[in-house]
């Protein structure tokens, strides 16, 4: 391994491209596996992107289903953001976040103004770099608002990330099993998974199920989350995420949050919002809660608001929680947070927003989707379930009774949609998938927004080949 390790490097100067067996004996020499990377074996290569395509070496085009996990929502190198990037690349693309300057206070004026227009709420946006940021800082507001309250409420199949404090209201236990003891985990609460919930109820009735559970926690101060005598919760906010991003997909009853917040609102427990994937019009809203009629108390963003293009996120939160007397300057800092590159391109974003009805484009394109996935359901017994809001579309890879879930079949279909060679016509293709849910096996579809009905008909034959040589392997 080291000589092969020295060879490459010596033959830098000769051969400036090297080659993809080059790049993998320097990868696993010295890249860190401790990122997703290796959930593959042998992780592809991508040189090129466009549209909704990834392109490899050969030229081969990819449809990318995934899109970043819901960050490039308006399609790689689209031109008008790119553009906001270069023109920013040339004026002012670096300054201390000590300092002001004018992107940052037009992007935090729009998305609070926009809050308070939908909410019913005056607030505030609070700037970061990532998702996991931005939720850290958004635990920050909550326990100082809170006088220090440090217990929250998340869903099960939730995910919020994976630094520390963000791990510790994060369901998944795998990925908090080796960093000690974590005092602070959230206490989790089912969420209305109808597909594997309790045969003989709808949706609906599920959902007032789980809230009617939830509820039972307050009746009486042996369930050890309320005081009855000094009307106070030890729990300081629930942490949603209204449509499960990692989870699945999962799409509540439209009735769930409005009783749920009726709870949360009767012992004093903030609601906080989680929109990092299902933000910035995945749904075909800006904000996916607003399907369901509940404002939040604060609400963590991030991801498709710069379309990939640079880091930025943040936490929009009511004034009360976040004026400057009660979150002083220095409440939290990062060297990167609200930076030019990303407020620009993310003012950009939010301008285009304005200017167009993307939301009736995406809930027209999301049924054209869904009604081609409900199609290969019918014509394919391993589809367990399909399922969308907006462009935030779900199957459920099962065994063949339709339900068992079938984690090893998902895999596959991964796999075998990186070798680039499906052919539709005269074309060959490849395609991008994301596994989600409770089982990881569960086919997670965050396309372009702006994909093309034409682009959605090669999805769907893409995905009905697939699914044809998985039902014959």
């Amino acid at each position: 391994m080291k000589t092969n390790v020295v060879e490459a490097f010596s033959g830098e100067m000769e051969s400036p491209v090297k080659s993809e067996a080059e790049l993998r004996i320097l990868e696993e020499t010295y890249c860190s596996h401790g990122d997703t990377v290796h959930y593959t074996a042998k992780p592809k290569f991508f040189e090129e992107c466009d549209g909704s395509y990834v392109y490899d070496r050969a030229g081969t085009p990819f449809l990318d289903l995934q899109m970043w996990y819901s960050a490039v929502n308006f399609g790689y190198r689209n031109e008008r953001l790119n553009a906001a990037a270069h023109r920013q690349l040339d004026r002012l693309p670096q300054v201390a976040s000590q300092y002001l300057h004018r992107e940052k206070v037009e992007l935090a004026a729009m998305i609070a103004q926009d809050a308070e227009r939908k909410f019913g709420h005056k607030g505030r946006v609070h700037f970061n770099v990532g998702g996991s940021q931005a939720v850290e800082d958004s635990l920050k507001l909550v326990r100082n608002y809170t006088g220090g309250k440090s217990l929250m409420f998340a869903f099960e199949g939730g995910y919020h990330g994976r630094t520390l404090g963000a791990s510790a209201i994060t369901s998944s236990y795998r990925y908090r099993r080796r960093y000690g003891h974590f005092g602070d985990r959230a206490q989790f609460i089912e969420f209305p998974y109808h597909f594997r919930g309790p045969k003989g109820m709808s949706k609906e009735e599920y959902g007032q199920h789980c809230v009617q559970k939830f509820a039972r926690l307050f009746e009486s101060e042996y369930n050890g989350v309320w005081d009855p005598k000094a009307g106070k919760s030890e729990y300081a906010a629930f942490y949603i995420e209204p449509i499960q991003g990692t989870g699945g997909y999962v799409i509540p009853p439209m009735n769930f949050f409005v009783e749920l917040k009726k709870v949360l609102d009767d012992h004093g427990i903030l609601l906080v919002v989680d929109e990092i994937q299902m933000g910035v019009y995945r749904t075909g809203k800006l904000w996916s809660i607003e399907h369901f009629g509940v404002s939040p108390d604060a609400l963590v963003f991030g991801k498709a608001i710069t379309n990939g293009l640079n880091p930025l996120s943040g936490v929009w939160a009511r004034e009360e929680m976040i004026n400057p007397e009660i979150f002083p300057p220095g409440s939290t800092h990062s060297t990167f947070a609200s930076n030019p590159m990303g407020t620009a391109v993310a003012l950009e974003t939010m301008k285009m927003l304005e200017e167009e009805d993307f939301g009736a484009a995406i809930m027209a394109k999301g049924a054209y989707f869904l009604d081609g996935l409900r199609q290969l359901q019918k014509r394919h017994a391993i589809v367990g379930e399909v399922d969308g809001l907006g462009l935030a579309l779900r199957m459920e890879i099962c065994k063949d009774d339709s339900y068992t879930p079938d984690k090893a079949t998902m895999d596959w279909l991964c796999d075998e949609g990186m070798k680039g060679d499906i052919q539709v016509g005269s074309k060959m293709y490849g395609l991008v998938l994301d596994v989600g849910g409770y089982h990881k096996n569960v086919i997670t579809f965050a396309p372009n927004l702006l994909i093309t009905r034409e682009e959605i008909d090669l999805a769907i034959a893409l995905l009905d080949q697939l699914l044809t040589r998985a039902a014959r392997r």
